[in-house]
């Protein structure tokens, strides 16, 4: 695709390689299927959620896959990035970017949960140190970012290799990580690894859906080039994401069966970790034979974009910061048709204003 300036009136827009557009478009299909999916789940009515039968239970099943899909697609454009200079260490600029980044996603999750009326007079509500999407990112980010600083000066496929053996670890620990006790922490430390509280995104298993995306990562950035890389990599992607969703139980039954100790009949529960991440695989196949079909600005800017847009709908949904949300006055009550048509209007609302927030901003400094 030929790279030309912005003329008047586009939207901002900075190409980057072709071959990269269907990460952005997948980053933007999972931004959209979260908007619909709080949306809905906010407001829809309860009697539905129980009669909806099997159309309730596909959407649910699809929303389940948006939050691993997010995971491993920014542990992916982050670790890509990274790998460009492998070698530098300290001196990648990946790495200063990368920990500004995580700071800010941090920093931004933690103040989407402050309500500040509260605040003003004098006190802080309870539930503001839980860990959301946000931290549990920032935080994958800067855990990729040390592992990169530990291991930039050996082999990079081992580098790579280490990425997949954390994710693998992460989800076979998973139940047994579960049942571990925190008490001797402070809350805000133990909410990272404990959902007692409330924590939705602790960092076991989700920092393995980033390393994940990690590893892939290694996998283009090192075999791209080749010629057919498309065809083998989509047969790969499938392959692999049809073993894990469909043999992924009974390998790691076998295996507890194999080697008797309670750690393996503990991961046996989590197993739908591994299908899960094979059904990410299979999304990803997807958006590598559509590639070709993703180079729409506004789709690429909506992937792009994709911090602010969860900003805008937490403080519009969920009334981040001020308290006052539609779900604070809908919570459970809209019917079906409601919700539906709501949905749409809410996700062209928040990524119109985003985009043209953005653009308003860039010819502000421009």
């Amino acid at each position: 695709m030929e790279q030309t300036k912005n003329e008047p009136g586009a939207l901002p827009y900075s190409p980057r390689p072709e071959r990269l557009y269907f990460i952005d478009a997948l980053r933007a299909w999972a931004i959209l299927m979260m908007l619909q999916g709080h949306f809905v789940s906010a407001l829809l009515v309860d009697s539905y959620r129980e009669e909806g039968g099997w159309f309730y239970f596909i959407w649910a099943y699809l929303r389940g896959v948006t939050a691993p899909v997010f995971f491993t697609v920014s542990g992916f454009i982050f670790t890509y990035l990274l790998f460009g200079n492998y070698g530098s260490g300290w001196s990648n600029p990946r790495v200063k970017k990368g920990v500004k980044r995580g700071a800010l996603l941090i920093l931004i999750g933690y103040v989407l949960q402050i309500k500040f009326a509260r605040l003003w007079n004098g006190s802080i509500n309870p539930s503001f140190d839980i860990v959301h999407v946000l931290q549990c990112l920032g935080l994958s980010m800067l855990l990729i970012i040390a592992l990169y600083l530990i291991a930039h000066r050996l082999n990079k496929y081992l580098f790579q290799l280490l990425l997949g053996s954390i994710t693998i670890l992460l989800f076979l620990s998973s139940a047994t990580v579960g049942q571990w006790e925190y008490g001797s922490l402070p809350d805000w430390l133990s909410n990272y690894m404990s959902r007692e509280n409330g924590s939705v995104f602790t960092m076991v298993p989700w920092f393995g859906f980033a390393t994940a995306g990690a590893c892939i990562s290694g996998f283009f950035r090192f075999t791209i080039t080749r010629q057919g890389f498309y065809p083998k990599a989509l047969m790969i992607f499938l392959s692999i994401g049809a073993l894990l969703i469909f043999q992924s139980h009974e390998f790691i039954r076998d295996l507890g069966s194999l080697i008797d100790i309670r750690f393996f009949h503990l991961a046996l529960e989590e197993s739908y970790l591994f299908a899960r991440l094979g059904v990410v695989l299979l999304v990803f196949a997807l958006f590598i034979s559509l590639r070709n079909f993703f180079d729409h600005r506004i789709v690429l800017a909506v992937g792009r974009n994709t911090l602010a847009i969860y900003i805008l709908h937490a403080v519009v949904l969920y009334g981040s910061i001020t308290g006052h949300g539609l779900s604070r006055y809908y919570h459970h009550s809209l019917p079906l048709a409601q919700v539906v048509l709501g949905a749409v209007f809410f996700i062209i609302l928040i990524c119109s204003m985003v985009l043209v927030g953005n653009k308003k901003v860039k010819q502000l400094f421009a």
